[in-house]
């Protein structure tokens, strides 16, 4: 069986799941007569090899025996696409007499799209690691782990560690007082540095410490039991934190450090587009979104934009949900393709015949561990929930959400783990603001459309997947997932307010949304037209012809660089979303007429603010006491220099300079010596004959 380019292999696992080869065949428009293996793994494996000599890309639906079949294409050199999909937890093994085929096509249909791949970054570690501990029991683990890394030991307090009769590692004494880096390349600032005396007996004894030591290393084995070197510590590749008294804890992290030496690929989960980062103008800070929100202290200010260490990044995503430029956004996997999967993962099971979906977002590990102990100790997933699998759900923005909600689902349940129970304000932030645009528009009015689950417990998650959903579903709207973070959204939103039971062309919004309007106190406003300069998303202009604060609804995007920057702190926000076109047309919020100056006529500044300084000034300032010097204010600024420079009082001005001399001059002097010279018939002319002719 083939659909979209893909030769796909199905199994029923020993006959465990109800395979209607034909209705999957249907549902996938695919080609060719649909076989179902029951034992593709084992008696019938003659049927995956010869799968492989066909060049054509591979979908294999089992996860289970992925390995083996691997290996398998290993061992034939096979160069072409191999993947599998998960079929039997997700869909198979579910209620029994439940109709799953609808959900086996969607699930097969939206694992054989193919995804724009992240970019990867390679880090090396050359092996040199940090044991960071007290006592004997962080001396016995440098020593076992320097058979296969290059171990430096630092004591926070000897406490009973007995001195080594062979010198097998370097051994100093000190705290660490700061910490940077990531695996393969850690920099730490070590107070109290001091090495240990090769002399020492009974007890480990060290000499000359001194504070501000620096060091770097590829790892660090931090089993010093106080605060983590580092924020989000178990997102920090190279750096293993451990509790000094679980000794299994111990020996798993030994097991996983032992073996990170040589080159590593990781992916590039975020891009970072400068040209667009709100986050600050001419020293000002606006938004501070990703900042607030990563919780591995990966991305950092730098002047007006942020940097963002991909060595640190662990790919939550939390930055690309919060930012509301897109100029962070996530590329594992690339926004259109998570809206491309979730829009034929949909659509496939209603056309297939599926009735009441639900789309399940979930991440790898937490989620389908959840999926696993539902099928095997439960009754599995319900029949219509759709399973779609993410890295990680905290990447997913409002605008995902709102694409999501357009594909015909009556729900949307996303399954958090609750070790992040602490990094999920972002994604409930998106969540309340998708909220708010349904309870607005009239969706929301019999129940909620998206559930976040945080639960750790299988049988918890499975009834709150039983729930059912108490809104009408949308109408499914397809639409193309195009532009960057903010077109999608726009795009997205617009229909669902076109579809919407009670069309709005103004909704509010929860503070920190990022779309609204700016507000001016225009009675305060000397349209200085700071706000202007400072405007990262172009939401501001000017006026060339006259003063004017010009503003475009649509690009806003609430960063408050406007308001911070105003000199005079007239400017507020409005958090909404508008609708109607005049939110894509510029509009003036504020504007005067020119005034001209009373000397050449040309305008300047604006009237008002022109007025209002005249009055403040005006006899009330030692400089503008006298009805000249007050005119001064009314004058362009080529004018006021050339009035105070013609003054006769001008402190500045000097001696009358002498004439310059010219071509005419030296012409006149010319004749002037011809003719004298003609007058004394040839003689030579001194100096004293030019003085009798003076005289």
């Amino acid at each position: 069986m083939k659909a979209d380019g893909r030769k796909i292999l199905l199994c029923n696992c020993e006959r465990t799941m109800a395979l209607d080869g034909k209705k999957i065949a249907a549902a996938l428009g695919a080609e060719g007569e649909p076989a179902v293996f029951s034992h593709l793994c084992r008696a019938q494996i003659d049927g995956f090899s010869a799968a492989l000599d066909e060049a054509e890309p591979l979908l294999v639906a089992c996860t289970q025996e992925a390995p083996l079949f691997r290996e398998l294409a290993g061992e034939r050199n096979r160069d072409h696409p191999l993947d599998f999909v998960n079929i039997r937890e997700r869909a198979g093994w579910c209620g029994k007499g439940a109709d799953a085929n609808p959900k086996i096509a969607a699930l097969l249909a939206e694992a054989a799209i193919t995804v724009k791949p992240a970019g990867m970054r390679t880090i090396a570690s050359d092996g040199s690691c940090l044991v960071y501990g007290s006592g004997q029991a962080a001396l016995d683990v440098a020593r076992r782990l320097a058979g296969r890394l290059d171990v430096s030991l630092l004591l926070v307090d000897p406490q009973d560690a007995l001195p080594p009769s062979v010198a097998e590692l370097p051994v100093y004494r000190g705290r660490i007082v700061r910490a940077s880096g990531h695996l393969g390349n850690f920099d730490i600032v070590v107070d109290g540095y001091a090495p240990l005396v090769p002399a020492s007996r009974a007890a480990l004894e060290f000499v000359m410490p001194r504070d501000g030591a620096k060091s770097a290393c590829s790892l660090i084995f931090d089993m010093s039991g106080g605060t983590p070197l580092f924020t989000g510590h178990d997102k920090r590749d190279g750096y293993f934190r451990v509790d000094p008294n679980h000794p299994a804890g111990i020996a798993e992290a030994m097991f996983a450090i032992a073996d990170m030496v040589g080159e590593f690929e990781k992916p590039l989960y975020v891009g970072y587009d400068a040209d667009i980062c709100a986050h600050g103008r001419n020293k000002q800070v606006g938004c501070s979104n990703c900042l607030d929100a990563c919780p591995a202290g990966a991305i950092a200010p730098d002047g007006d934009i942020v940097i963002i260490d991909d060595g640190i990044c662990g790919g939550c995503g939390s930055c690309s949900a919060a930012c509301p430029t897109g100029a962070v956004s996530y590329v594992f996997p690339q926004r259109a393709d998570l809206i491309r999967r979730a829009q034929t993962l949909v659509s496939t099971y209603i056309a297939a015949g599926g009735k009441h979906p639900v789309l399940l977002l979930h991440d790898d590990g937490h989620g389908s561990d959840m999926i696993s102990a539902l099928a095997r100790q439960g009754e599995g997933l319900p029949v219509n929930v759709l399973p779609l699998s993410l890295f990680t759900v905290t990447l997913l923005g409002h605008e995902i959400l709102a694409a999501a909600l357009l594909t015909g689902v009556e729900r949307i349940v996303i399954l958090a783990p609750p070790s992040r129970q602490d990094e999920l304000e972002a994604l409930r932030n998106q969540i309340e603001l998708v909220a708010s645009f349904l309870s607005a528009l009239g969706y929301d009015q019999a129940g909620q459309r998206i559930d976040l689950v945080v639960e750790p417990d299988p049988d918890k998650v499975g009834a709150a997947l039983q729930q059912k959903a108490t809104a009408k579903p949308i109408k499914p709207q397809g639409f193309a997932a195009v532009g960057g973070k903010r077109d999608i959204a726009r795009a997205a939103l617009n229909l669902l307010r076109d579809a919407s039971p009670a069309p709005q062309d103004i909704v509010p919004l929860p503070a920190g949304a990022p779309y609204g309007r700016i507000q001016i106190d225009t009675d305060g406003c000397t349209l200085c037209l700071a706000c202007v300069s400072c405007c990262p998303a172009d939401a501001l202009h000017d006026n060339p012809d006259r003063p004017e604060v010009r503003f475009i609804e649509q690009a806003c995007v609430q960063c408050g660089l406007c308001a911070k920057t105003c000199p005079e702190k007239v400017i507020t926000l409005e958090p909404r979303y508008n609708f109607s076109p005049a939110a894509m047309a510029p509009q003036t919020l504020h504007g005067e007429d020119p005034f001209d100056c009373v000397r050449c006529g040309k305008p300047f500044g604006s009237r008002g603010t022109v007025e209002r300084i005249s009055a403040q000034l005006a006899g009330k300032h030692t400089m503008f006491q006298s009805a000249a010097a007050q005119e001064l204010i009314k004058m362009c600024d080529d004018c006021r220099i050339i009035v105070q420079a013609e003054r006769a009082d001008n402190p500045f001005s000097g001696a009358e300079r002498p004439r310059p001399r010219t071509t005419e001059d030296y012409l006149a002097a010319r004749e002037a010596a011809a003719t004298a010279t003609n007058g004394h018939a040839g003689k030579t002319l001194s100096v004293k004959d030019f003085l009798a002719d003076d005289d």
